[in-house]
């Protein structure tokens, strides 16, 4: 019997299928709990029409695609799932998610690991962009400031291409306690955490606002050591969260998972939505004249970063920026590439 027989006996066709049907692929490497919250989470919604996971375990990759695909009647526009060891598969991805990377050795200094990590990221990331020359590359391993950056040298991709999950989760956070302590939605908080994802990470009080209220009119002093209703805990309790989380559950990842879903669905419809992530911002304000990946608002859509949002920062906001931009820069110089 004809393998397509069966398909024309049950459905009459009212046009050729041609290219001009966009499909859209999202891969994801690694299916560690941070690769696998991504995958859940991308699936859940009607982001892409197909979706592969790349592990160096393919058997686990493999079974993880099985169980997944097996929901599929229960979710709406569920896409197909492919799944291999080989970066082959993932050839014409609109989006390539990584996740993969070492972790981090007890008593093992932060430039050790980040070389490390480098080393991994020169195995994948060249095969990752020939097979989609196209994509736009969304980096979530850890530092994911200077793997970005290093994505960007890899590949020679324009800086548009190359994002990194950056603050993305990080703002979600910090508007949701915000929320809390104003007793509203977050979604009616507008809030942003800006600079290097993690504790240099710089809260931007000076433009929080609830329905154009800014917080900073009525408390001046708010953000600061010498505000008496400590809203400065707020963002020590974002940068804390994730210690927080690992210490109760031994590892983060649906958080992440959510921020990265996001982050996709802006790009594939062209949303053009302002998201905080980590963008190469060299020469574009606040005095940053470093090389350097840091996360910025910036306006999102189909061709990845569309824009940087000239964001009015405070003196001290602004100088906080440059001195993670200095922090990253230092670290960033005993990086041996070998390009």
């Amino acid at each position: 019997m004809n393998k397509n027989q069966t398909a024309k006996a049950i459905l009459t066709p009212m046009c050729p299928e041609d290219a001009k049907t966009r499909n859209i692929k999202i891969t994801v490497v690694g299916c560690g709990q941070v690769g696998m919250a991504c995958v859940f989470s991308i699936v859940s919604q009607p982001i892409c029409s197909e979706l592969c996971i790349i592990d160096m375990n393919d058997k686990r990759a493999l079974g993880e695609a099985m169980d997944l695909s097996g929901g599929s009647p229960f979710t709406r526009g569920f896409p197909r799932i492919v799944s291999s060891s080989d970066y082959c598969t993932s050839a014409g991805s609109t989006i390539v998610v990584v996740t993969a990377g070492a972790r981090q050795k007890e008593g093992e200094s932060r430039l050790s690991l980040i070389q490390r990590n480098v080393e991994i990221y020169k195995c994948i990331i060249p095969q990752l962009a020939k097979a989609s020359p196209e994509c736009i590359f969304v980096i979530v391993s850890n530092p994911c400031d200077i793997l970005a950056y290093v994505t960007m040298k890899l590949t020679g991709f324009p800086s548009n291409r190359v994002i990194g999950s950056g603050c993305n989760l990080d703002s979600a956070r910090f508007r949701h306690l915000i929320a809390q302590k104003l007793r509203v939605a977050p979604t009616s908080v507008n809030a942003w955490i800006i600079g290097e994802n993690g504790d240099s990470s710089v809260a931007v009080w000076s433009g929080v606002n609830v329905s154009g209220v800014r917080l900073c009119d009525i408390n001046p002093s708010i953000g600061t050591s010498e505000d008496p209703e400590k809203w400065n805990e707020i963002h020590e309790k974002v940068i804390n969260s994730a210690y927080e989380i690992i210490s109760l559950k031994g590892y983060s990842n649906w958080g992440i998972g959510f921020s990265v879903a996001h982050i996709c669905s802006v790009i594939v419809s062209d949303a053009r939505e302002i998201v905080p992530v980590s963008t190469y911002i060299k020469g574009c304000k606040h005095g940053v004249d470093k090389d350097v990946y840091l996360s910025l608002p910036v306006v999102l859509g189909s061709n990845g970063v569309l824009y940087i949002v000239k964001q009015a920062l405070s003196q001290a906001e602004k100088k906080a920026l440059q001195d993670c931009a200095n922090n990253l820069y230092e670290l960033q110089r005993d990086i041996k590439l070998d390009l």
